[in-house]
Protein backbone atom coordinates (compact mmCIF):
# COMPACT_ATOMS: atom_id res chain seq x y z
CA UNK A 1 0.00 0.00 0.00
CA UNK A 2 1.05 3.61 -0.61
CA UNK A 3 2.24 5.31 2.40
CA UNK A 4 1.32 8.54 0.45
CA UNK A 5 -2.14 7.85 -0.01
CA UNK A 6 -4.55 9.63 1.43
CA UNK A 7 -7.29 7.40 1.88
CA UNK A 8 -6.26 3.75 3.15
CA UNK A 9 -6.30 0.73 0.31
CA UNK A 10 -4.27 -0.10 -2.03
CA UNK A 11 -2.76 2.31 -5.21
CA UNK A 12 -0.68 0.25 -7.42
CA UNK A 13 -2.72 -0.99 -10.16
CA UNK A 14 -0.40 -4.36 -10.68
CA UNK A 15 -0.49 -5.13 -6.39
CA UNK A 16 -4.14 -4.86 -6.55
CA UNK A 17 -4.69 -6.83 -10.27
CA UNK A 18 -2.22 -9.79 -8.67
CA UNK A 19 -4.11 -9.91 -5.85
CA UNK A 20 -7.85 -9.57 -7.47
CA UNK A 21 -10.77 -12.11 -6.45
CA UNK A 22 -14.14 -11.67 -7.07
CA UNK A 23 -17.01 -12.94 -4.64
CA UNK A 24 -20.35 -13.08 -5.93
CA UNK A 25 -23.84 -12.67 -3.90
CA UNK A 26 -26.37 -15.42 -4.42
CA UNK A 27 -29.21 -13.20 -5.05
CA UNK A 28 -30.55 -12.07 -8.19
CA UNK A 29 -30.44 -7.68 -8.22
CA UNK A 30 -32.46 -5.17 -10.16
CA UNK A 31 -32.57 -1.34 -10.17
CA UNK A 32 -35.65 0.41 -9.60
CA UNK A 33 -36.69 3.60 -9.18
CA UNK A 34 -38.06 5.41 -6.08
CA UNK A 35 -40.08 8.63 -5.46
CA UNK A 36 -38.95 9.05 -1.78
CA UNK A 37 -36.33 7.93 0.07
CA UNK A 38 -36.57 4.13 2.21
CA UNK A 39 -34.26 2.37 4.35
CA UNK A 40 -31.97 0.13 3.15
CA UNK A 41 -32.25 -3.55 4.52
CA UNK A 42 -34.74 -6.12 3.73
CA UNK A 43 -33.25 -6.89 -0.11
CA UNK A 44 -32.43 -2.69 -0.72
CA UNK A 45 -28.63 -2.85 -0.88
CA UNK A 46 -28.00 0.71 -2.32
CA UNK A 47 -29.71 3.80 -2.43
CA UNK A 48 -28.24 7.03 -4.69
CA UNK A 49 -30.10 10.08 -5.32
CA UNK A 50 -30.37 11.33 -8.58
CA UNK A 51 -32.12 14.83 -10.04
CA UNK A 52 -34.90 12.40 -11.79
CA UNK A 53 -35.39 10.35 -8.46
CA UNK A 54 -33.63 7.98 -6.07
CA UNK A 55 -32.43 4.86 -7.59
CA UNK A 56 -32.37 1.79 -5.47
CA UNK A 57 -30.75 -1.91 -6.20
CA UNK A 58 -32.76 -4.28 -4.61
CA UNK A 59 -33.12 -8.37 -5.06
CA UNK A 60 -35.84 -9.21 -7.36
CA UNK A 61 -37.40 -10.88 -4.03
CA UNK A 62 -37.40 -7.25 -2.55
CA UNK A 63 -39.03 -5.80 -5.90
CA UNK A 64 -41.49 -8.22 -5.89
CA UNK A 65 -42.35 -7.80 -2.58
CA UNK A 66 -42.77 -4.17 -2.65
CA UNK A 67 -44.75 -4.38 -6.59
CA UNK A 68 -41.66 -2.54 -7.95
CA UNK A 69 -41.15 -3.63 -11.57
CA UNK A 70 -38.46 -5.52 -12.26
CA UNK A 71 -36.24 -5.45 -15.23
CA UNK A 72 -32.55 -5.65 -15.60
CA UNK A 73 -31.61 -8.96 -13.82
CA UNK A 74 -27.89 -8.21 -12.16
CA UNK A 75 -25.83 -10.36 -10.56
CA UNK A 76 -24.10 -8.36 -7.80
CA UNK A 77 -19.78 -9.20 -8.06
CA UNK A 78 -17.65 -7.82 -5.30
CA UNK A 79 -13.99 -7.17 -6.18
CA UNK A 80 -12.08 -8.45 -3.26
CA UNK A 81 -9.06 -5.90 -3.32
CA UNK A 82 -9.41 -3.15 -0.58
CA UNK A 83 -8.18 -0.34 -3.29
CA UNK A 84 -8.09 2.82 -2.50
CA UNK A 85 -10.66 5.58 -3.84
CA UNK A 86 -7.58 7.28 -5.12
CA UNK A 87 -6.00 4.20 -7.15
CA UNK A 88 -5.59 4.99 -11.02
CA UNK A 89 -6.87 2.17 -13.52
CA UNK A 90 -8.33 -0.53 -11.26
CA UNK A 91 -11.59 0.23 -13.54
CA UNK A 92 -10.24 0.45 -16.72
CA UNK A 93 -8.34 -2.42 -16.44
CA UNK A 94 -11.65 -4.80 -15.16
CA UNK A 95 -13.96 -2.35 -17.61
CA UNK A 96 -11.28 -2.84 -20.85
CA UNK A 97 -11.55 -6.62 -20.47
CA UNK A 98 -14.94 -7.26 -19.73
CA UNK A 99 -15.69 -4.85 -22.75
CA UNK A 100 -13.42 -7.32 -24.69
CA UNK A 101 -16.11 -10.48 -23.68
CA UNK A 102 -18.69 -8.11 -24.56
CA UNK A 103 -20.01 -8.21 -20.99
CA UNK A 104 -21.44 -5.12 -19.43
CA UNK A 105 -21.57 -3.36 -16.10
CA UNK A 106 -22.40 -1.02 -13.97
CA UNK A 107 -20.14 -0.20 -11.15
CA UNK A 108 -21.05 1.02 -7.27
CA UNK A 109 -17.87 1.96 -5.70
CA UNK A 110 -17.72 1.17 -2.03
CA UNK A 111 -15.43 2.70 1.16
CA UNK A 112 -13.67 -1.26 0.61
CA UNK A 113 -14.70 -2.15 -2.52
CA UNK A 114 -15.44 -1.98 -5.73
CA UNK A 115 -18.86 -3.60 -7.10
CA UNK A 116 -19.80 -4.40 -10.24
CA UNK A 117 -23.51 -5.32 -11.27
CA UNK A 118 -23.62 -7.33 -14.47
CA UNK A 119 -26.21 -9.23 -16.41
CA UNK A 120 -27.33 -12.28 -14.73
CA UNK A 121 -27.05 -14.48 -17.42
CA UNK A 122 -22.85 -12.75 -17.67
CA UNK A 123 -22.18 -13.95 -13.61
CA UNK A 124 -19.95 -17.11 -14.47
CA UNK A 125 -18.30 -15.44 -17.88
CA UNK A 126 -17.76 -11.96 -16.12
CA UNK A 127 -15.95 -13.99 -12.34
CA UNK A 128 -14.02 -15.56 -14.92
CA UNK A 129 -12.78 -12.88 -17.10
CA UNK A 130 -12.16 -10.80 -14.09
CA UNK A 131 -9.88 -14.07 -12.55
CA UNK A 132 -7.71 -13.84 -15.67
CA UNK A 133 -7.13 -10.61 -15.07
CA UNK A 134 -4.77 -11.75 -11.90
CA UNK A 135 -3.48 -14.04 -14.66
CA UNK A 136 -2.69 -11.83 -17.27
CA UNK A 137 -0.06 -9.25 -14.38
CA UNK A 138 1.86 -12.22 -13.32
Amino acid sequence: MSSNSATPGETDLITMLRSLTVSARPDVYTYVVLDEPVALGAGIDALITEHEGITAVVTVDAAQHHGWPVGYRAAWLQLDVHSSLEAVGLTAAFATALTARGISCNVLAGYHHDHLLVAEDDRTAAIECLTDLRSETA
